[in-house]
């Protein structure tokens, strides 16, 4: 959903063509994962259906073939506008399939302490990724960079915290899930 606003945003700033508003999408927003061709004019067929942008044909401006330019309506403006105003809510769980592995390898093994281990390994190896990558950025990415680098450390710390409690844990669905206590 906030993909269209992105490219909301980035038409209010000057009308465009698609071409550069994916560049400009994957310069600032997409971090690892760039918009797909397919995807960015999906999103602008739509934008263009509900009003929010309009279409400017630049036939023979450039003596070359003839391209489409998007720009912002007024409806569409104050579609971004009225998103920007909105709170985002707080995701309720960031890491949801983490705690479900949680619970399965309990459940099916008796342990989950080699699952977590194994998770935070690679969570680190992320992160310093992540930092590595941060020292040459440039401000904007850096921003982006740190977000992810804070969702990483707060899912250490609740693998470490869930660690500490996998015995009781343990006792805790045997009495809620089992019939039999699972296996050491």
């Amino acid at each position: 959903m906030s993909t269209q606003f992105a490219v909301l945003g980035l038409l209010a700033k000057e009308p465009n063509y698609g071409y550069e508003l994916k560049k400009m999408y994957d310069d600032l927003f997409a971090g690892d994962k760039p918009i797909l061709p397919g995807q960015l004019y999906a999103i602008l067929g739509r934008l263009a259906r509900d009003a929010a942008i309009a279409k400017i044909d630049d036939t023979g401006i450039s003596g070359g073939p003839e391209r489409t330019r998007y720009a912002v309506t007024d409806v569409g403006h104050e579609r971004l506008l009225a998103w920007l105003r909105q709170p985002e809510a707080p995701a309720p769980t960031l890491q949801a399939t983490l705690y479900m592995k949680v619970i399965l390898a309990l459940m099916l093994d008796g342990d989950a302490a080699p699952f977590i281990h194994d998770q935070k390994v690679a969570h680190l190896a992320r992160m310093r990724e992540l930092v590595a990558r941060r020292r040459r950025a440039a401000l904007a990415e850096r921003i982006l960079l740190d977000n992810a680098i804070f969702h990483i450390e707060a899912d250490i710390r609740w693998m470490d915290m869930t660690a500490s409690r996998l015995t009781h844990l343990k006792e805790e669905l045997w009495n809620t899930t089992s019939s039999s206590k699972p296996e050491a």
